[in-house]
């Protein structure tokens, strides 16, 4: 086996989480070089999760900040593109649907490099979603593509894509498993809201689609402010600039059984998802984590690529309509035995092993 230099590109939340595992078993045999490209640049949205995954910390900070898609996805490629210039890395290495995603995949495909996608073959089937291009257009790019399920694999040869393809598992369940014991040995932070486990929902919001319409936000405010237990709420700083810029700033902040928090760090985080009576979200990783710490979760969108989730009876898509959150916040049928849908927690092991044995031409 040689030793590889994998260039590994992270940019937003999931994709921190995502990252540590496969890094702690991919530095045992292999040189990496981690790449943060600054698409969540607040300490409390990207720093935290290097203090407390142990994630080695960058050896590029490209600082890219927000932006509009083109401007954001195009300076990334003129600052990756001189970094994989200089390194000469064997692997690019990438995750998830993000705009970093996209921009190391484009740069790699025009360079040497092979392309590798943690979690390929995802689809939510709606291209009005920024992540479903950049999604399918990295996947299209990649030499090597780890699908977290069987049916993402099948996804992936139904477009005619075959070659280069293993299904490995979520590295996100990886990162569940060591991460859930640790939260609750260490949290305080159910004790810091006079919490007790099972007795509250926690709802996350930060989707462009919810935060820049109107409507939507009204709706999901509207939902969340009916539930009979009380709502953690840790507000991502787009939803807190949308709910103040829309005027429902006041309706959630005066209702008696939301409580609005700072964003919080990933231990905590987890504690409040693994407590949790039920969780309201936006976000196709905290769908995945609630599976994984059997935490019934409702989908603040209309469609997901999670699907497993939502056939498998623990997740439910409700959009942004205050009448079904309402519904789905006070349904209390009993949840059906879960599946095993995503590996067995060894997802980071089985993706070395394949960029191990992988010989690029």
């Amino acid at each position: 086996m040689s030793r590889l230099k994998v260039l590994s590109v992270v940019g937003a939340r999931p994709q921190f989480i995502k990252a540590f595992p496969v890094s702690d078993a991919l530095r045992r045999d292999h040189d990496e070089v981690l790449v943060h490209t600054g698409q969540h640049y607040d300490e409390s949205m990207s720093g935290v999760f290097f203090d407390e995954l142990d994630i080695p910390e960058p050896d590029y900070n490209l600082g890219v900040g927000s932006g509009g898609h083109a401007a954001q996805t195009a300076e990334m490629m003129t600052r990756l593109d001189a970094v994989v210039a200089d390194e000469a890395p064997d692997v690019v290495l990438v995750y998830g649907d993000t705009n970093s995603t996209l921009a190391a995949a484009l740069v790699a495909a025009k360079r040497d490099p092979a392309l590798a996608h943690v979690e390929a073959g995802l689809r939510s089937h709606n291209w009005e979603m920024p992540e479903e291009v950049n999604r399918v257009l990295t996947d299209h790019c990649s030499d090597l593509l780890f699908a977290p399920s069987e049916s993402a694999a099948e996804t992936l040869a139904a477009e005619g894509i075959r070659d280069g393809v293993s299904v490995t598992g979520d590295v996100q369940y990886d990162a569940v498993l060591r991460v859930r014991e640790a939260a609750r040995e260490r949290s305080t932070i159910l004790d810091g809201l006079d919490l007790r486990d099972g007795e509250y929902v926690l709802a996350t919001v930060h989707r462009a689609a919810n935060t820049d319409d109107r409507g939507r936000l009204e709706g999901i405010v509207e939902g969340l402010a009916s539930s009979e237990l009380p709502v953690v709420f840790p507000v991502h700083p787009r939803t807190e600039g949308a709910l103040e810029a829309s005027g429902l700033w006041s309706r959630l902040a005066d209702a008696e059984n939301v409580v609005l928090v700072e964003p919080v760090g990933y231990l905590d985080f987890v504690r409040l998802l693994d407590g949790a009576e039920r969780v309201a979200t936006d976000s196709g990783g905290v769908q995945k984590e609630a599976f994984y710490l059997d935490t019934r979760c409702l989908t603040l969108r209309d469609e997901t690529e999670w699907t497993e989730t939502v056939d498998a009876g623990w997740n439910t898509l409700v959009g942004a309509d205050a009448t079904a959150i309402r519904a789905a916040l006070a349904d209390d049928d009993p949840l059906p035995e879960k599946p095993s849908l995503y590996g067995d927690g060894s997802a980071a092991e089985r993706i070395v092993a394949a960029l191990s044995e992988y010989e690029h031409a």
